[in-house]
Parts: structure tokens; sequence; C-alpha cells
């Protein structure tokens, strides 16, 4: 195997699973199909368990027990074997036969005896893993037979590896970063406290206990990642849930010997995704695979892979009956080195270079098969993409050789063809219209221009805008302009919008899941003007939340560059900004990238430095950066920091990691309707 990196670690995990599978009923949560769906695909599991059957089942409350031939199953699980998760394995093995049970976690022991309130001194005396130990035993009660056998053991499938410069953390998705609302939602909670006056005094302390836990499980993983890649980590973040993580990582108890030992460097910068939205609201980014994501439907039970329609490599009429009668293809192609190498080139090439390395690869593949290819040059357009792909139709032997990059190829002509594709256009066209306008006049003025969009059911096109992406265009407004002075003007052309937004919500036929959870409301038959009203001032509220998040940084105020006489005004990333100033030549000591230091040694440090120089530690120090953005990441930006690097700094290797890859549609629901304080664990 190559040098370490994401994916032999999610590999290396998998061998682990694999080796404990055969004949087995293998019982998967999603976040963990995930995990192996990117990173060893689930065809290697089903080698691996053997047998004619499929042994593959979701790891839910109804889930499918195991019959009398059925005496082994193993269950993978991305979380804390507590609450929920503990009534669901006793109820599939209380109505299964099984006479062996096998329990991964995702999450170490240790974090499990946090967890269960073991206080640390206490839980560094213990002697094995008695929590893992006492479930085992249940497991023997369960399946009936103490004499039977019980395993539980922690391996780290944290990673969902899409790229060897990109991963992300599928039981992390809706981990995203706290507002200045969140403050007045925890003073609220601790009346007899000091009052927190802004997110800057927010820590650890004062979190609800299940962010802490997510936090820690988080931080496990992350862990062992920096003991698979063989480096001690210097931790550094910008915001303030960054911060946050960042410490808990520098300080995390079982992460001190490994460091002792760790013969590599690396720097891991967290930073709050809520500090830009501008570049996961906007359609800026020049790429086939961020539109593929954002148009094509999601794959059920993942956050970050798409269902690729394959009815025209079939006999069946492309109706929309037939469309669920063939299994749908997908973007990850972890078992087919070619298709996995078109993929990397589409991550990482433009829109225009993306298509024409589809055809290439489609041309090749054709070729090689002997396939009847009329060669075309010139511009590439969908046609011609499925022209080629229909060749391999009634080619069984054609089609199985090249199904992963068939998958691909098709994505991509639904992709281009889809309805949603031009409109991405028109919102690219209204956001460099809004770029000029901000630096030119008044938050209202803009507002204004964005009233006359704001259209009801039964007036709007398809080239109008949804209320869902409705809401992306003000986020991307909000967020790009930064704090701005409330005026009379302003209170008027918000107060205008609010209303127009309610209006809209109440005469949808029927409400998308997402304004179900803004409204409150499950239908629009129950939905007042009067409740959608008071969601639209929430949702306002948000947004000037977004508008104030870099309020409290000192160097990256701002991600608006305002034009001049030659340059027209732009947006620049605050991702792209971070990486600059890691890599300034000058190596200033980083005023909004705060290092976390790891306890007393740092200490002794800061003490020694009053009489001697003793230089901080600084982001760019070492061979390594990984960059977690938590929050969400975008392909475009993950591109940018991959090149970025490179060319400020040649040599240092990047990682790049988030929670999960983002499409616009994707913030909203994050921002408006997610329980940033009191994620859901189970118990």
């Amino acid at each position: 195997m190559s040098a370490p990196g994401v994916l032999s670690f999610t590999q290396q995990g998998w061998e682990q699973v694999l080796a404990k599978v055969k004949r087995a009923l293998v019982y998967l949560d999603a976040p963990c199909a995930e995990s192996l769906h990117w990173g060893c695909g689930s065809t290697r599991l089903l080698e691996a368990v053997g047998g004619p059957a499929c042994h593959l089942r979701e790891f839910e409350p109804a889930a499918v027990g195991g019959g009398a031939e059925q005496p082994k199953a193993v269950f993978v699980l991305s979380c804390l074997l507590k609450g929920r998760t503990v009534e669901t394995l006793r109820d599939i093995i209380c109505r299964s036969h099984f006479q062996y049970c096998v329990v991964v976690t995702a999450v170490n022991h240790a974090v499990h005896l946090t967890a269960n309130h073991v206080p640390a001194p206490a839980a560094a005396e213990l002697e094995g893993q008695p929590v893992f130990e006492q479930l085992e035993e249940k497991l023997c009660e369960w399946m009936g037979n103490m004499n039977y056998t019980a395993e539980v053991l922690h391996v780290p499938l944290l990673l969902a590896p899409v790229a060897p410069h990109l991963a992300l953390t599928p039981g992390f998705a809706s981990l995203f970063p706290l507002l200045p609302q969140d403050v007045h939602l925890l003073n609220s909670a601790r009346p007899d406290k000091r009052r927190l006056g802004s997110l800057s005094e927010v820590d650890a302390t004062v979190l609800p206990p299940e962010l802490l836990l997510q936090i820690r499980c988080l931080v496990s993983g992350l862990s062992s990642l920096c003991e698979h890649l063989g480096v001690r980590e210097e931790c550094f973040a910008v915001g303030s849930l960054s911060r946050i993580i960042a410490a808990d990582l520098a300080n995390y108890g079982p992460a001190k010997n490994r460091r002792k030992t760790a013969a590599g460097r690396a720097s891991v910068v967290f930073v709050d995704r809520t500090l830009d939205l501008t570049g996961a609201a906007g359609h800026h980014g020049d790429n086939l695979v961020e539109k593929i994501i954002s148009v094509l439907p999601q794959l059920p039970g993942h956050t970050n892979d798409v269902m690729v329609n394959m009815v025209e490599l079939t006999a069946l009429q492309n109706e929309e009956k037939n469309q669920s009668m063939v299994a749908p293809g997908c973007l990850a192609q972890s078992n087919d080195t070619a298709a996995r190498a078109l993929w990397e080139a589409l991550l990482s090439t433009r829109h225009k270079e993306a298509v024409m390395e589809v055809r290439r690869h489609l041309v090749e593949a054709a070729s090689r098969e002997n396939l009847p290819i009329k060669m075309s040059m010139g511009r590439v357009t969908p046609g011609q993409l499925m022209s080629y792909i229909q060749l391999f139709k009634n080619n069984l032997k054609a089609l199985v050789n090249h199904c992963g990059l068939l998958q691909l190829g098709l994505a991509t002509v639904q992709t281009l063809k889809h309805p949603q594709t031009a409109k991405w256009d028109n919102f690219l066209a209204f956001e460099r219209l809004l770029l000029q306008s901000i630096g030119e006049s008044t938050m209202s003025v803009v507002l204004n221009q964005l009233l006359p969009m704001i259209k009801p059911l039964d007036q709007r096109t398809n080239d109008d805008y949804s209320p869902e992406e409705l809401l992306v265009l003000l986020i991307y407004i909000y967020s790009v302009s930064g704090e701005f002075t409330v005026d009379k003007d302003l209170g008027e052309a918000e107060e205008n919008v609010k209303k127009a937004l309610a209006q809209v919500f109440c005469e949808e036929s029927e409400l998308s899941p997402l304004l179900q959870k803004i409204t409150g409301c499950d239908s629009s038959m129950t939905l007042t003007f009067q409740k959608s009203k008071i969601a639209a001032d929430k949702l306002f509220a948000s947004l000037q939340d977004i508008a104030g998040a870099r309020n409290l940084m000192k160097q990256f105020k701002s991600v608006y560059a305002p034009g001049n006489h030659t340059h027209q005004a732009s947006y620049k990333p605050l991702l792209k900004q971070v990486v600059e100033e890691i890599f300034n030549p000058e190596k200033p000591d980083p005023v909004d990238i705060e290092h976390m230091s790891s306890g007393l040694t740092d200490l002794l440090k800061t003490g020694f430095s009053m009489f001697m120089k003793v230089s901080r530690p600084h982001p760019s120090d070492h061979p390594l950066l990984i960059l977690f953005v938590v929050g969400g990441v975008t392909v475009s930006e993950a591109k940018m920091i991959k090149d970025l690097v490179p060319s400020l700094k040649p040599g240092t290797q990047v990682i790049v990691l988030s929670t999960r890859l983002l499409k616009p549609l994707n913030i909203p629901e994050l921002l408006f309707a997610t329980d940033r304080l009191h994620p859901d664990l189970g118990f």
C-alpha cells in the first residue's frame, strides 16, 4: 500500500471487520455503510461473507433477524453503544437464532467511559474494557445461552474517503458551528451562572453534554487517524466551535502516549463553516461534480452520493415506472481502477475539461472492446456521450468490464440535460449582479432587487426560484455582505421580504420537508399566515447572525473584494485566505488562527519564553497540513485547497477533511432546521 493516507486508514479498518464476517449476517448503520461504500465497496464485504445469499442488512429497529440456518451476526456501528442502539441490538438478537455475535463500534472505549460518566482519574485506573465486557455478557444473555460467543471491539470507521486528498465523516454530517442565537439558548439553560457575552466566551464547560460527547466521538476518530498517519499533531482553530474541537483533540488523554512516539509531525487546522457560507450557498464553482451532486437525487441513506438512473442500459423503456426496477448507479467506484481515475480527474478539473475527460474515457473503453465507435471532435454534447454509452448496451462482457465508467458517464449526461443545470447559470448571473450592487448600494437596495423574484406557486415558471432556492440566495446575500448598518430603510426592506416569503410559504400546494421543519407544520392546510410570518422572522434572525459571523475575527473580517476601474467586485473564499495566511512567507503570528496548547508543557514553555526566545507553534511548521472544515465543504473548495498549498509551499502535503460534501440546498437545512446544540445521540 502507498504512503499512509485517508484511503489506507479506512481500508485498514474495514480489513479488521472483513476478518470477522465469514458466513455471517452483517448489519450496518448508515454512516458505516457510507464509509464502506467509498472505502472498499459492498462487493468486497459480500466476498468476505461468502455464500450465495445476500447477507447485508440495515441496522434499524425493524431489521429482519436471523433464522435457524444463520447462527452468526456482525453489527458494524458508527455510534456509542448506549440507549436506542443497545435496544435495537437486543430486539434483533432476541428474535434471531444467533450463537455468535460480534459488535464493532467506531467509538473507542475511553469515550464509552466518558459517556457513562466515569471520571478521568477513575478511568485511568480501570483494567480491561469494562463497558465492552458488560455488553458481551448481555449479548450472550439475549442469545439465550451464556456459553455462546460474543465479542465487542472498536475499529475507527470514521471516514468516507472520496479521493486521496478529501475525506468526509458521515457520522457527523449534521454537526454545524454555533451562531450568536445559540449563546442566548446556552444562557437560558444556565440562569444561575454568569451570562455569556458572545460566541468568543463559549467553551467546552458551557456546552450541553450531548454536543460535548459528539465532539469527543469525532476527536476519538481523528486521534486514530493521526496514529495511522504516524504523526504528532499541533491543533489550530478558526472560529468558536472549531476552537472547542481543536482544544479537545490537543488535550485528548488517550493520545498523550501516541504523541510521544510519533515520528512525523502535522498541523490540524479546524475552520467553522459559518464564517463563510457564501462559498457553500453560491454557484461559482466551475466543477462538474458539484453540479452532479446538486441536481441528481440523493442515494438513499447517504449524505454524499447520488442515484444515477441506469435504465438506458437495459431493454426497458425509459419511463417513470421502470426507474425503480433497476438498481441505481452512483459516483463511488472504489473497486474499479479506471472509473476511480476518471472520478479523481472530475474532482480536480474544470467543468469543460471534465466533460471532455468523460468522452475520452468512453472512447478508449469502446475501442478496447472493439465496439463500432464513430469519432467526433469539437464540443461534447450529452447526445454524443449517450451514443457512446449506448454502444455497450447489448454487449454484456463490455458492460461488466466498464460498469463504473458507464455510471459516471450516465451521471454526466443526466446532469447536462437536467433543467436545474440551466438554472445554475441563472443563479451565477444573479450572484455576480449582487456582488456588484453590494459594493455600490445599501443592503436595503439589494433586498429590494430580490423582492420581485419572490413569486407564489401559481405565478412561478421553471426559471423562477422555489422557496428553498430563495433561502439559498438570502444566505448568499447576508454571508457575503457581512456586518452592515441597520437603518429604517433596511428594516422596511426586510419586513417586505419577510411578508412576501411568508405569503409564498402559505400558498405552496404541499410543504417540502425543509419547509415543514421551518414552519413546524406538516401540511399546507394547517399553515396560517401568522405561523408563516413567525417562521420568516426566525429565518431573518439567523440571517443576521450569519452576517455578523465574522465580527469576532480581526483578520478574516470579509469575504468580499470590492471592485475598481480594472476589476469587478468578487468573492474571496475564507478558506483561501486561511491557507494563504498559513503559508505567508513573512510567517507572522497568525491573528485569527489560534493555536490550542496541550496542557502543562505549553504553560511551561510560555513561562520560559519570558526569559528566552521560544517560538510559538505555527501551522506551516510541518510537512502535512490537515484542514478540517466543520459543517461541510464543497468540491470546488477542496480542489482550490489541493491546488493552492503546493503553489505556496512546495513539498507540503494537504488533506481536506469535512463533515460532508455540500450542495447549496444543504445550507438552509443546516442553518434553519438543525438543532446544533442537541444532536440526537440515541439516548
